[in-house]
């Protein structure tokens, strides 16, 4: 889809981000890894907080490109859909790993991830992210520090 495609679905909506919502979004993401790398912790939780990470990594490279992605049934996967579209290939590789791992999860407090993905994601989430901390919307331009 286009975001004029995701406009009109009501999808996403126009957003003007600031640098203080990307500031604490990358707070949440360092946590996030942080706490995904705690051995103690069980595999579910390490990946649930990976993949939480990932989510808001892909919601700074939607704000970047002006929108944000509505409260709706299947936001995590229109939010992994539209962070591909901001960033364009280069993503490419992390984006189709997320949006695989999306499961078919109705609510919140469901966990609907595919169980195969579960052991590789913080890893690979760690090894991928810089394709979103760093650049936006598929070209050189810096997302703002």
């Amino acid at each position: 889809m286009s975001w004029k495609q995701l406009l009109a679905a009501r999808k996403v909506h126009m957003h003007k981000t600031s640098k203080q919502e990307l500031d604490d979004l990358r707070a949440v993401i360092r946590r996030g890894l942080s706490d995904a790398a705690i051995p103690a912790l069980s595999e579910d939780r390490r990946f649930a907080t990976a993949y939480n990470a990932a989510l808001q990594t892909a919601k700074i490279a939607v704000a970047c490109a002006g929108y944000r992605v509505g409260a709706i049934p299947g936001h995590h996967a229109i939010s992994f859909e539209c962070a591909g579209i901001a960033l364009g290939k280069q993503a490419d590789a992390l984006v189709g790993f997320l949006t695989s791992a999306v499961g078919s999860a109705t609510s919140s407090t469901t966990l609907g991830y595919k169980l195969p993905h579960r052991p590789r994601l913080p890893r690979f989430f760690r090894e991928h992210k810089s394709s979103v901390l760093l650049w936006r919307h598929g070209s050189n331009q810096r997302i703002p520090a």
